[in-house]
């Protein structure tokens, strides 16, 4: 019998990387410190954001907690969304919302629809390598997702067994994590319009990995959902804000932001309107 093994993040980065990040940070930092995001050097999108008094934020409807559309109301609502908000107050600036996910965040921010990601992004490597992102200010570890009366799934150890099917969201960061960890169970990559929760109910895989705040959506919404948590840490995933690489002016406005925010206590009080106090990282 074979469990999952434990990992870490652990985003690869170059010595010039490194030494170039802390640059950035330091000036953020200073530009935090000095209290008003306006005094940050101009730069394409920081001047155009002055200019039309406008920021464009992508985001991930269907996130829960983070920032999510509810099918009802149409109204948007999660921590990334009272945050955002705040950013725009910080600029004042009008925010203004672009529907994005995660396999598309790349390619949306390098072809300018939006300014910059704010639905608690991973900070994964391939993200790394084409985004520039803020300092983390969310950490979430991987949890299970099965149903309350499966036989199949019951503990951490029950996941990684022959026969099982193992559902992620295509293009989180759980894809490539579980591709790598799993050696007896298989794999099966969700794309929208099908859904993990739908391919769970329907009985075509047997659990689904998510992360904390969308574990709180089923937990919050489905009775039939039961959740499964590691044992220990098995891959805790720092999240942060991301903008296109080459706007060293926007993305340290961006970074002071967060600095400004966990400072200020508006992180704080963001996360506990949304059950997300857990997983702040400070």
């Amino acid at each position: 019998m074979t469990a999952i093994q434990a990992t870490a993040a652990r985003p690869s980065r170059g010595a010039a990387r490194r030494a170039h990040l802390r640059v950035r940070l330091g000036v953020a930092a200073a530009l935090a410190l000095s209290g008003a995001a306006s005094t940050a050097v101009g730069g394409p999108v920081l001047d155009r954001v002055r200019r039309e008094g406008v920021v464009r934020v992508c985001i991930w409807p269907e996130y829960y907690g983070v920032t999510y559309r509810n099918p009802r109301t149409d109204m948007l609502s999660g921590i990334d969304i009272d945050l955002s908000r705040e950013l725009g107050r910080d600029l004042a600036a009008r925010v203004e919302y672009v529907e994005s996910s995660f396999p598309d965040l790349i390619a949306d921010l390098q072809a300018n629809r939006c300014d910059v990601g704010m639905f608690a992004i991973g900070m994964l490597p391939p993200r790394m390598e084409k985004l520039t992102f803020s300092r983390p200010y969310l950490q979430s570890d991987i949890y299970a997702i099965t149903t309350r009366s499966s036989r199949v799934v019951k503990a951490w150890r029950d996941i990684d067994q022959p026969g099982v099917v193992v559902a992620v969201q295509a293009g989180t960061f759980m894809e490539p994590v579980m591709k790598k960890a799993l050696r007896q169970a298989r794999l099966l990559s969700v794309a929208p319009p099908r859904t993990r929760e739908r391919e769970l109910e329907a009985g075509r895989v047997d659990v689904f990995m998510t992360d904390y705040p969308y574990s709180r959506r089923l937990l919050d919404n489905a009775d039939w959902a039961a959740l499964v948590a590691p044992p220990v840490p098995f891959h805790v995933m720092p999240y942060a804000y991301a903008t296109r690489q080459g706007d060293e002016a926007w993305a340290d406005t961006v970074d002071a932001f967060v600095l400004r925010i966990k400072r200020d206590g508006r992180l704080a009080s963001a996360a506990r309107r949304h059950g997300l106090s857990p997983i702040v990282v400070p």
